[in-house]
């Protein structure tokens, strides 16, 4: 049993060194900031893939951002309204608070503990674990996420997905106005 679980955590270090964080393409719009990227309602369209099984689950989605509070203490609360392609819905709520200038924390219905964001470079970069819903039950994933701007102006958020911190899957949510 040793010897498996030993082979088994070999086998994955070369995975989970070269999935670690989602990478942005060289060539990208102009900069974002979350509220640039959330704030009124936008669309999209996305799909949720398991790198073993080839498994897919596709979705839409509206988002509503609304921005309250001072700059320096804002806070942007965003409501998602998702539809599966199996017909599955699900609303999730994010409500991120500006901690400093490039820095949000944020919470969502299903999110273990605090998210944190941090805004460079003209990118997003945000961290979370959540418990996903899914037909086969809940699952905890840890999500590593990066959004940034294509160059049509729509929205890109690329996500590694892990489990028990080993890289399993990744999402692709192209978002629009």
């Amino acid at each position: 049993m040793q010897r498996r679980t030993l082979l088994l955590s070999l086998a994955t270090l070369p995975l989970a060194a070269c999935a670690s964080a989602p990478t942005p393409p060289a060539t990208q719009g102009a900069p974002i900031t979350l509220v640039s990227a959330f704030q009124g309602r936008t669309t999209g369209r996305g799909h949720f893939r398991v790198w073993l099984t080839g498994d897919e689950r596709r979705f839409t989605a509206r988002l509503n951002g609304i921005v309250t509070g001072p700059e320096g203490a804002r806070t942007l609360t965003v409501v998602e309204d998702f539809v599966y392609d199996d017909g599955q819905t699900d609303r999730l709520t994010w409500v991120f608070r500006e901690k400093a200038s490039g820095r949000w924390t944020g919470k969502r219905e299903d999110t273990v503990g605090e998210a944190t964001v941090i805004e460079e470079k003209g990118q997003i970069r945000l961290s979370y674990t959540a418990d996903f819903r899914s037909p086969s039950g809940v699952n905890r994933l840890g999500f590593e996420d990066i959004l940034y701007a294509a160059a049509d102006g729509s929205i890109i958020n690329d996500a590694v997905v892990s489990r028990a911190g080993i890289p399993v899957a990744s999402v692709r949510f192209v978002i629009r106005r």
